[in-house]
Order: structure tokens, then sequence, then C-alpha cells
């Protein structure tokens, strides 16, 4: 009787930390990332395998309507311009439902794309099939990816930087730290923080 306790233990144990795991269905630090291809704003797909030259990739879940990816836009234009040249292209991917959200339709993004000049991919995840894949779970939510033999292997999860509401106060560049570690050959300090932004409409 006492084995058996023992034993329903373990297994409860079990359950509790496969349940309160964070992102238990997504991506962890040291994950490979699968490939997808999605349509892009110029009706063209885009795939990871398509950056024959990238070093990795700044993977961004991100939308039209929210105010937090809004505030973030110019931030990841920038981001873009910095790193692209570097090896690291922003891909921007819409992850929520346009029947729920009806401004994050691909038309609206197209729209949006055009209006702030976006220079990198703002593609749809069209039957949000990806998005569960990494276990984003806001807009913005940041993946950057390393390509390595192994695949692109995921370094960093989380938020942009520690301030949405002012960049002019932001002390923490995640992000750019991350990035800027990898291209130095280095390990990533700091692998992961807490996304902030508006639920995926799902």
């Amino acid at each position: 009787m006492k084995k058996l306790k023992i034993v329903l233990l373990v297994i409860v144990a079990g359950l509790v930390t496969a349940f309160t795991k964070s992102n238990p269905d997504g991506y962890e630090i040291g994950s490979i990332a699968t490939d997808f291809s999605l349509k892009n704003v110029d009706n063209k797909k885009v795939s990871l395998k398509d950056y024959k030259d990238a070093k990795g990739f700044i993977v961004i879940f991100t939308c039209n309507h929210c105010p937090y990816a809004v505030a973030y836009e110019d931030r990841i234009i920038e981001l873009d311009k910095k790193y692209k040249k570097l090896g690291y292209p922003v891909i921007a991917i819409n992850p929520n439902n346009p029947e729920i959200q009806k401004d994050d339709s691909f038309d609206k993004m197209k729209v949006r794309a055009k209006e702030k000049g976006f220079t990198f991919p703002y593609l749809f995840d069209d039957g949000q099939k990806i998005y569960p894949q990494y276990g984003a779970t806001k807009t913005p939510h940041v993946y950057v990816l390393q390509k390595t033999n192994r695949g692109n292997v995921v370094q960093y999860i989380g938020a942009i930087d520690d301030n949405h509401s002012d960049e002019t106060a932001v002390k923490a560049k995640y992000v750019e730290n991350a990035v800027d570690e990898l291209l130095s050959g280095k390990a990533v300090t700091t692998k992961t923080t807490k996304a902030i932004g508006c639920s995926i409409k799902a």
C-alpha cells in the first residue's frame, strides 16, 4: 500500500509539472524551430530557407490592432534595418484570426505595411498553424533563432525590451543584446523574458 501511495505521488507530481510548465506545447531555449511557408503582404510565400545567407532570424508575432504591437512598430523596423545586414533579418507574423479581430485581416495587413513602410516580411499565419508551434501567446512575442548545422536553434524568447510605452525610458534591450551576443560568438545572457502585449485572438 505504501509503495502504491509513492507511485501515485510521483504520477501526480509529474502531471503538475507538465501542466505548470511555461508554453508546454511551444518551443523552449535550445529547441529546433521548424520552417514554414506563409503568405507575405506582397502575396508571395516566404520561408526561412529562402534566406541562404542569414545567420539567424528575429521572428516576431505581431499584428495591426494591438496597441502594444503598434507601439513597437518603429522599433521593429529599426531592428530589421540594423540586423538584416548583419545576418539577422526580422520576420513578422500575424497570428490572429481575422474572423475574431477584423482589423487583422490580410487586406488590412497590406495597408498597415504600406502605411508604416515595413522593411521586413509581414506574414499571415493562415489557419493559425505556426504560432502554436512556437508557443506564442502575445503580440508582440519574439523568438531569436540562430542558424546552425542542426537547424534554427531558439536562443531567446520574450519581449523586445523592458518598456513598451516609452522608448526613451528603455533600460534593457533584450532582443538587441541577444543578437549582439550571438554575433560575437557568445552565449545569450538573458534567454527568456515575459512577453507583454495583447493575447492572440484564436
